[in-house]
């Protein structure tokens, strides 16, 4: 009987290692020379098959004041950081950027959301802000790592 519990465990771990596994970003070049990205290959032409790796964040919810973190702000984080907003840095398949968006949806919480994996500006951000697992979340000058209600409402607050 004791061994059910271990057993959900480990299956549940799988599967989850599964769907982060099957996450794929591909590149490409049109024939106008312009470069482009998604997470389907193009019909027609090669493409690359891109390995970005980025942890989706499964510790307790961790959240900081961001501006006593980083000195020294970029273009992207000082947009993040105006008073008020919510930023969200995510990738597609995270179940916690999953969680948070739909939080937000039934909420009605306007934010912007900033893929890691398929915008460059998002990733440069996130590895600003240390990085470490998605989701980010940002409201103001407090950042969040993770997510759960309690703590998002918290750094509204």
């Amino acid at each position: 009987m004791a061994l059910a519990p271990i057993f959900r465990l480990l299956v549940a771990t799988a599967l989850l290692a599964a769907g982060i596994a099957g996450a794929q970003v591909f590149k490409w070049t049109d024939a106008n020379g312009k470069t482009h990205y998604g997470d389907k290959p193009p019909e027609e032409g090669a493409s690359q098959e891109l390995a970005i790796r980025v942890p989706s964040y499964d510790g307790p919810v961790e959240v900081r004041d961001w501006s006593a973190i980083l000195k020294r702000k970029s273009a992207a984080t000082e947009v993040a950081a105006s008073a008020g907003s919510v930023t969200m840095y995510s990738t597609s398949w995270c179940p916690h950027c999953k969680r948070a968006r739909a939080y937000f949806a039934q909420k009605g919480i306007a934010f912007t959301e900033m893929d890691v994996e398929k915008s460059a500006e998002g990733r440069q951000a996130y590895k600003a802000m240390g990085g470490g697992g998605v989701p980010i979340i940002v409201v103001g000058d407090k950042m969040m790592r993770g997510f759960s209600p309690q703590a998002f409402e918290r750094l509204r607050s």
